[in-house]
C-alpha cells in the first residue's frame, strides 16, 4: 500500500484524464481509510459508507481541478471531511439524529484518543446547552432526558403545549446554531488525533 500512495501524484494526472484505472486504484488506496475516519464521527455504518461514496463520486466530478504537483490523498479527505461535517449537520437536525449523536457519544469505545473526542465534545455540548435560556434548557432536558411529551411537560410546568413547542423549538435551534458554528473549528482541534 505504502508503493502506491507514493505513486498518489502521478494518479491525479491520470484521473484529470478520466482514467478509470487510477480512480479503481485510488479508491483501494483510501476508501477504508476515508471510511474509518468517517464512523469515528457518526457511529453508523450506513453513514459511513454514505460519506465515502459522496467523497469518491465528489473527486470524480471535479477531477479536471486536480494539481497534478500534488497528491489526491489530501484533497480526498478535505472532500470527507467536508461531506462527514456535513452528514453530522443533518444527523443533528433531526430528533433521532441528535439522539443517536448523543448515543454514539455515550457509547463509544474507551481508547485515548476517543476519549479525548468524546470529551472535548462533552465539553462543548455541555457549554451549549449551558448558553440556552433557563426555560428552555428545562423543557429540552424534559423532553430528551426524561422521556415526557408536550402534554406531561404542559401539565408539570403549568405552561400550555405550544409554549412547550415553542420552547424546545428554540433550543433545537439554539444548539444546532452553536453547533454549527462551532464544528470546523471543533474538527480542526481533533483532526491531529484522529490523523495519528
Amino acid at each position: 500500500m505504502k508503493k502506491l500512495e507514493s505513486m498518489d501524484d502521478l494518479y491525479a494526472a491520470r484521473l484529470k484524464r478520466a482514467d478509470q484505472v487510477a480512480f479503481q486504484m485510488i479508491y483501494r488506496i483510501y476508501s477504508a481509510r476515508l471510511y474509518n475516519f468517517a464512523f469515528k464521527f457518526l457511529k453508523s455504518k450506513e453513514l459511513s459508507e454514505e460519506v465515502v461514496q459522496e467523497s469518491f463520486l465528489n473527486l470524480w466530478l471535479n477531477r479536471e481541478k486536480l494539481n497534478e504537483a500534488y497528491p489526491v490523498g489530501p484533497y480526498l479527505f478535505s472532500i470527507g471531511r467536508r461531506v462527514t461535517l456535513n452528514t453530522l449537520k443533518q444527523c443533528s437536525l433531526t430528533k433521532s439524529g441528535l439522539e443517536k449523536l448523543w448515543q454514539s457519544i455515550t457509547y463509544a469505545h474507551n481508547e485515548t484518543e476517543e476519549a479525548v473526542e468524546i470529551n472535548n465534545l462533552l465539553e462543548f455540548a455541555e457549554s451549549a446547552f449551558c448558553n440556552l435560556p433557563a426555560q428552555q434548557q428545562l423543557v429540552f432536558r424534559l423532553s430528551r432526558e426524561e422521556g415526557l411529551s408536550y402534554e406531561e411537560i404542559a401539565d408539570k410546568l403549568q405552561i400550555s403545549r405550544n409554549t412547550v413547542r415553542n420552547h424546545l423549538v428554540a433550543a433545537l435551534k439554539n444548539l444546532k446554531n452553536q453547533f454549527a458554528q462551532s464544528d470546523i473549528v471543533y474538527l480542526l482541534i481533533i483532526l491531529p488525533f484522529l490523523l495519528k
